[in-house]
């Protein structure tokens, strides 16, 4: 999950530099956006935020409905969902590499493709509930570290350290999807398409070792 987690800031980075200001995995920054730009502040962009938020809302329902029956954990739901997120950061990074340009179309089909990936790996992510690591948002985590601080309440000791790299993989994430624009727009998603990927691969291995062999007691 905190691999998601770097992987959602590469995302983030790409789609606000790269992408007119538009956040396809951070919803929060997105509709405050969004709401700036409907009240047409600083040239602030409507449609690309209302896309990524069409999308990842999109994203989220179909896969909270696959796994509605499931319980908390990897399924091969997970692995279905987190195999269908690498698949359309691949096909949007080809696309952008092979590509010459793209046009206020191109623009807004990225967009939405992005923020359904994003809403599909929230809502994942969110099935399989580790604490404190949603993949695409810190500010709850941000909250926790500090409530539960030596200068808080005094009960973040069992999350601090997960906490914290959790922030740290997202600003990670971000550092490096700013680094790879300056390569190209798709660098960065096909390198959060493969660690996506690696992802799938390695929680469908322990998923599979997890399985009790047949007739075990």
């Amino acid at each position: 999950m905190l691999a998601l987690t770097f992987s959602a800031g590469v995302v983030d980075a790409i789609g606000f530099l790269g992408l007119d200001r538009v956040f396809t995995a951070n919803m929060t920054g997105n509709i405050v956006i969004l709401g700036m730009g409907l009240a047409q502040a600083d040239g602030l962009p409507v449609l690309g935020p209302a896309l990524a938020l069409a999308g990842f809302l999109a994203g989220a329902t179909v896969a909270g409905r696959v796994q509605r029956q499931n319980p908390a954990g990897w399924t091969v739901q997970s692995s279905a969902i987190f195999t269908s997120v690498a698949t359309l950061l691949a096909i949007t990074a080809t696309w952008l590499l092979i590509a010459p340009g793209y046009d206020e179309i191109g623009a807004a089909t990225i967009t939405g493709s992005l923020g359904i990936a994003m809403g599909l790996q929230a809502a994942t992510a969110r099935q399989l509930a580790v604490k404190d690591v949603t993949t695409v948002v810190v500010t709850s985590t941000i909250t926790g570290l500090a409530a539960d601080s030596s200068l808080g309440n005094r009960r973040g000791a069992p999350h601090a350290r997960r906490r914290i790299a959790a922030v740290l993989f997202m600003l990670a994430g971000a550092a490096t999807g700013a680094l790879l624009l300056q390569l190209h727009l798709g660098v960065g998603l096909a390198a959060a398409a493969l660690l996506t990927a690696a992802v799938t691969i390695i929680g469908e291995v322990e998923r599979r070792r997890s399985i009790p062999p047949k007739g075990a007691p």
